[in-house]
């Protein structure tokens, strides 16, 4: 890890042809955009480079947008979004798919929306099982148990369309589809997961990146540890770690993070990050 605080993406910019962003937590934080963050981004893709936002949101790119402007997000920060829901959408389709079963709030009904995809409204009714959110905003994954228990024992295919476990919404943490995975997991089921940080959505960003490979001259940038971190590292992208989002108050004071906090929670943790910034800032 560098021994410094990067005070701006303008200061490593040159070595990158490409970045791929996380959204929440880096770019807004649920309520309203990080201004700073999009005037970075669209610095960025000034000198002629690609920016595209990676996120864990259940729903298609084209929900995602929509999302973004009501947050006033600055739609020159980006070339595109790589959703984790339109990784999950492809995969369905991809396997003939032609019922699923929800487990999330109805925000996230575009997912199976202008498909061939049925939702039923019993999981023993349906092809597969599809967990994007806990349904309100104040459960919790032990909420679910007697659920989850059931549906280990219809022993369906479990797809999890957001791996988050937890996310940022102004100064508060909610849990995400992810904490489900676990939850079912710990039943004794498997989750399939296809957001960061596994392998589809990577792959589906290197094919929307075309002529860029993964590797020195991609640069990931985001603030969760267990998805954008882990991700970067699997997949070998350097990679930007924004510590003002859900790890903050781990890492140091808000806007100061403590470089020997963040080096001993990515060791132990067994990551590592190329550059370390409190909020993206060109």
């Amino acid at each position: 890890m560098t021994d410094a605080i990067l005070h701006g993406l303008s200061a490593v910019a040159e070595h990158y042809d490409a970045v791929l962003c996380d959204v929440w937590g880096v770019v807004h934080n649920g309520v309203g955009a990080h201004h700073g963050a999009g005037e970075a981004l669209a610095n960025f893709r000034g000198d002629g480079k690609t920016v595209l936002l990676m996120t864990n949101a259940p729903r298609p790119g084209d929900a995602v947008v929509e999302q973004l402007d009501r947050l006033g997000v600055r739609r020159d920060a980006y070339d595109g979004i790589v959703s984790s829901g339109d990784v999950v959408r492809a995969h369905l389709l991809d396997r003939g798919i032609s019922s699923a079963y929800l487990i999330g709030p109805a925000r996230d009904l575009p997912l199976l929306e202008g498909t061939r995809i049925r939702r039923t409204e019993a999981p023993h009714e349906a092809d597969v099982i599809v967990v994007t959110d806990l349904r309100g905003e104040e459960e919790t994954p032990d909420d679910y148990r007697d659920e989850l228990a059931e549906l280990v024992a219809l022993a369906k295919p479990f797809i999890c369309a957001n791996p988050d476990v937890v996310v940022e919404r102004g100064q508060q943490l909610f849990y995400c589809g992810g904490a489900l995975a676990q939850a079912y997991e710990e039943a004794g089921g498997k989750a399939e997961q296809f957001g960061k940080p596994h392998a589809p959505i990577y792959d589906h960003a290197r094919q929307r990146l075309g002529r860029h490979e993964a590797g020195p001259k991609v640069l990931a940038i985001g603030d969760g540890l267990p998805t954008d971190i882990t991700g970067a590292n699997r997949h070998g992208l350097d990679v930007l770690f924004v510590t003002d989002g859900i790890h903050m108050h781990e890492l140091g004071v808000p806007g100061r993070p403590d470089l020997e906090k963040v080096a001993a929670r990515l060791s132990a943790e067994g990551l590592s990050a190329t550059h370390v910034m409190p909020k993206l800032a060109w």
